[in-house]
């Protein structure tokens, strides 16, 4: 009987097919970013370690051509010599997600970085899941309160928009990121600093944020002296741990500066790899991983909560029509321009409500609310379009009811739109001063036409 079940056992053990044996290579080039190996089977996107007179350094694979395998470190590469040991990594790769991360900084990895020791997540997501059915996602029809009166009243938010924060260096980016996390009614805030330099991370961390908020943000640090690879895992590791919380049924505002690092990293791994360059340099693999990225973003099912996004986009000497930046508007809910003239007028948050827009906001806002802020914004383009005039003394008061009403008014709307840094407005404080506001100005728009009347 034992030695019947035991050849049962056996003929069993012969039918289930064997898993074929992972096969270590060996690197025959090394140029630039990107090490060549033969002799290893690994797909896309699989993990390597390769052997070094110092150790071992992690590599990813990014292509092949033929036999031959391209793998990227995620570290400088020191000690690699011709024939060197490339070992495949047979485990899952994925990031380790939980609330345990809420309060901490890490690095594209997940290994922390504020040296409080270990984070012991139980699960793991995917760093690049696939796309959600849009036909489940529930509609953007609530707004989310930032804490920033410019932003609340004329170009409100919704609930799971993505919304593009353009602007040059130098212009109060980061800081309206921080008055951002501080003032948001969202439940978890993740910030993905990418191809930043290394003191704004700590800038960031302790002198923007709070010891409060930092219990219910998670920052994701992949600075510029990091590999692409690295800067290119960084953002996608910030976009899966929104996701985490998303499907937890919370409130994610998620703030990544910025996008156009993320799409130099893929451009600097690409064009490495033999990807021929396209638009100013970018090769479409470029413009192919932005909407995938950004897509991900988004409200979830009914069951689930949702990601408010904001991507930083750095516009090259102030030019709007650069490559990402034209790609970025096309494929985001809005957009919010920094203005260096304002920056430089001491005007903050440098907001230039002329050149932003919010896509959704008729959905989110009450038609009273829109009319308010259109108001508003058409009194303030009108001033910025006869400023000249106006400057040079070539304007007559009282030629254009229009126009005498946005001199009047002019101070009292840069007022509106500037705020300090540390303050925090709620949502609906912001939209009772837009309606004093806008009342204000209607009233002296009916004065000044009744005045114009011939008696």
């Amino acid at each position: 009987m034992t030695l019947a079940i035991a050849d049962k056992i056996k003929q069993l053990q012969a039918k289930i097919p064997k898993a074929p044996a992972i096969s270590s290579g060996k690197l025959i080039r090394g140029v630039g970013l990107t090490l060549e190996a033969v002799g290893c089977q690994v797909p896309v996107g699989g993990r390597c370690l390769v052997q070094t007179s110092h150790g071992q350094i992690e590599a990813e694979v990014v292509g092949f051509s033929g036999d031959v395998t391209y793998l990227m470190p995620t570290q400088s590469v020191k000690g690699i010599v011709p024939g060197s040991r490339v070992q495949p990594l047979s485990h899952e790769n994925g990031l380790a997600v939980g609330d345990e991360l809420l309060g901490r900084v890490i690095d594209a990895n997940g290994e922390p970085l504020d040296g409080k020791g270990p984070i012991k997540c139980k699960q793991k997501a995917s760093l690049t899941p696939p796309p959600i059915n849009p036909l489940t996602r529930k509609p953007v029809n609530q707004p989310l309160d930032v804490g920033v009166r410019a932003i609340n009243t004329i170009l409100t938010v919704g609930k799971g928009q993505r919304m593009g924060l353009f602007a040059g260096s130098g212009v109060g980016k980061s800081v309206l990121m921080g008055m951002m996390t501080r003032g948001t009614t969202a439940d978890v805030v993740v910030v993905g600093l990418i191809g930043e330099r290394g003191r704004e991370v700590k800038e960031f961390i302790q002198d923007i944020l709070t010891a409060e908020e930092r219990e219910k943000a998670v920052v994701v640090a992949a600075p510029a002296d990091t590999s692409p690879l690295m800067r290119l895992k960084g953002c996608e590791a910030a976009v899966t741990i929104a996701e985490y919380f998303r499907d937890q049924g919370k409130d994610v505002l998620l703030l990544v500066d910025s996008l156009t690092r993320y799409a130099m990293a893929q451009r600097e791994i690409a064009l490495a790899i033999g990807e021929p360059p396209a638009t100013k340099g970018y090769p479409p693999s470029v413009f192919a991983k932005l909407p995938a990225l950004v897509e991900r973003a988004g409200n979830g099912t009914e069951q689930q909560g949702s990601i408010t996004a904001f991507y930083t986009v750095l516009t090259e000497g102030d030019d709007l029509q650069d490559p990402i930046a034209d790609a970025a508007r096309a494929i985001l809910d809005g957009h919010i321009v920094l203005s260096r003239r304002l920056a430089e007028s001491g005007h903050y948050p440098a907001i230039d409500i002329e050149a932003s827009i919010s896509r959704v906001m008729p959905q989110v806002v009450t038609e009273e609310h829109l009319l308010q802020a259109r108001n508003i914004k058409q009194v303030y383009s009108n001033y910025q379009q006869n400023k000249d005039l106006i400057s040079i003394g070539a304007y007559a008061r009282g030629t254009d009811n229009r126009i005498d009403l946005s001199i009047a008014a002019e101070p009292a709307i840069n007022a509106f739109l500037q705020q300090k840094m540390g303050q925090v407005i709620s949502f609906e404080q912001c939209v009772e001063s837009m309606g004093t506001l806008s009342g204000g100005l209607n009233a002296a728009s009916a004065h000044g036409q009744n005045a114009q009347q011939p008696r």
